[in-house]
């Protein structure tokens, strides 16, 4: 936040700290039902008639409470049918879905910043063939909750690669087949379910009740999406690298060309990987699908004309909407800019503690490391920085955290407390303020680390190019 002398207001690090009503329980019933799916849903069991209740009770009261109280007893019963698992599906995304917006307001109440309102809901597709591939998913994902996790086995999982297949050339069908194909690997990774020591139980409740949920009529389709024109002003960059994947979302302020109040929009690049790109060679992939990253790495900021963006605040990113603008620092950005810039709203079945993720500045606190934890100590209160999260394609460090006097980061909610994950911070180095952030590499670089990093990494892709040549000519 922006400090009082300079117009704004420090932000309120003791609200983070406080308790939030209801919200124990809440996570306590949902927590309940993700255990009971671990045993699976097929006979009935006390322990899971009870966390089945637990689920109804929760949702007593709304609109869900009766569909709710059928599916529980049913499955309590081990007579559950697809109708059933949806209706709990519902319940328990509806109960995440609280929590996310209880945490948020509290997020908003902390930072002080006006809430973006709520994203219009997307028209419903038809199509009979589109209607049969749905109700195919909703019974493989069915008959993993009647198996559990613990019963799984590749003939159960593999029943998905059919349905995947058929959904993929269909775009409207491809965000659920891209979850049933990931989530179905992943299942197929862990068979047989009945010798796994750990089960990430709360993970995949997640993708089982999402994917259960993107089988009803509407719930796929695309978010309404409008036009922006005005200037983009990035904060920093949000790093995620997988075995096979990288992505990096930009979170910048938006200051639109017709003097509207400024907002804070998203801009995301995901590519596919081979597993031995690491660290700053993501960069390679990602640069070509996106010239905002150029932009970041400049300093600059970028005009937007006529660029698609979500209701919920994602740009489509095209280059052909977008101009390289002027110098932008980021940390003059953050200092006069966000603290009136609108939070995007969330849309419906994005609402879950995982995606919080509110752009936030923080400056005049002390870094405190202890048990191998960070902490920034704001206005007297603590708040954990999440150093883990800190990617390695980039020159930002934890020393660099812990020895910063200002900090651009993303407040999230993990482990039942908030923190911080940074993305720029600036530090004194004899005498002057540097910055450094995770992002500063993402177009080309002059640092001497980023070249050699750079050089490294563009000889592993140029091998494997190479490599890939002679197999596709062989």
């Amino acid at each position: 936040m922006v400090p009082v002398d300079q117009g704004g207001g420090v932000m309120r690090a003791d609200l983070l700290a406080e308790p939030i009503a209801d919200l124990d329980a809440a996570l306590a019933a949902v927590d309940a039902f993700d255990q009971a799916l671990v045993a699976g849903l097929l006979r009935p069991h006390p322990d899971r008639s009870a966390a089945l209740t637990d689920l109804a009770d929760a949702v007593a009261g709304t609109p869900l409470a009766a569909r709710v109280a059928e599916a529980a007893e049913k499955a309590a019963a081990g007579a559950a049918g697809e109708d059933h698992f949806v209706a709990l599906a519902a319940a328990r995304t509806a109960l995440l879905g609280s929590v996310h917006d209880a945490l948020m307001t509290r997020a908003w109440e902390a930072t002080a910043r006006p809430r973006g309102a709520e994203p219009p809901a997307s028209p419903a597709p038809g199509g009979q063939e589109a209607a049969n591939l749905l109700a195919a998913a909703r019974s493989y994902l069915s008959d993993l909750a009647r198996c559990g996790w613990q019963g799984i086995d590749h003939d159960v999982v593999s029943g998905s690669a059919q349905i995947v297949s058929a959904m993929l050339p269909d775009p409207a069908l491809r965000r659920l087949a891209t979850l049933l194909d990931g989530f179905a690997t992943e299942l197929a990774a862990s068979c047989p379910g009945a010798s796994l020591d750990r089960v990430p139980a709360r993970r995949w409740a997640d993708l089982w009740a999402r994917a259960l949920l993107l089988t009803l009529p509407g719930a796929a389709a695309a978010s309404a999406t409008g036009t922006a024109t005005g200037r983009l002003l990035p904060l920093g960059v949000d790093v995620q690298e997988h075995a096979t994947a990288a992505q990096a979302q930009v979170h910048a302020v938006f200051e639109p060309a017709d003097g509207a109040a400024p907002r804070l929009l998203r801009a995301s690049v995901s590519v596919p990987k081979p597993d031995t790109v690491v660290g700053v060679g993501i960069w390679q992939l990602l640069r070509p699908a996106m010239s905002l990253l150029d932009a970041v790495s400049e300093g600059r900021s970028v005009n937007l004309t006529d660029m698609p963006v979500t209701a919920d605040g994602d740009l489509i990113w095209s280059d052909e909407h977008a101009q390289p603008g002027e110098p932008a620092d980021p940390f003059a950005s953050a200092r006069v800019a966000l603290a009136t810039a609108t939070d995007a709203p969330t849309a419906p079945l994005d609402r879950h503690p995982a995606r919080i993720a509110v752009p936030v500045f923080l400056e005049g606190y002390a870094a405190q490391k202890g048990d191998g934890t960070l902490t920034f100590t704001v206005a007297g209160h603590p708040l954990a920085v999440d150093t883990d999260r800190i990617p390695t394609a980039g020159p930002l460090t934890p020393e660099a955290v812990a020895a910063s006097s200002a900090c651009i980061g993303l407040l999230r909610w993990d482990a039942g407390a908030y923190r911080l994950q940074p993305l720029a911070v600036e530090k004194t180095v004899r005498k002057n303020t540097v910055a450094i952030h995770a992002g500063q590499w993402a177009g080309r670089t002059t640092d001497k680390a980023g070249v050699k990093a750079e050089k490294a990494a563009t000889d592993a892709v140029t091998a494997l190019r190479e490599r890939a040549g002679r197999l596709l000519r062989k």
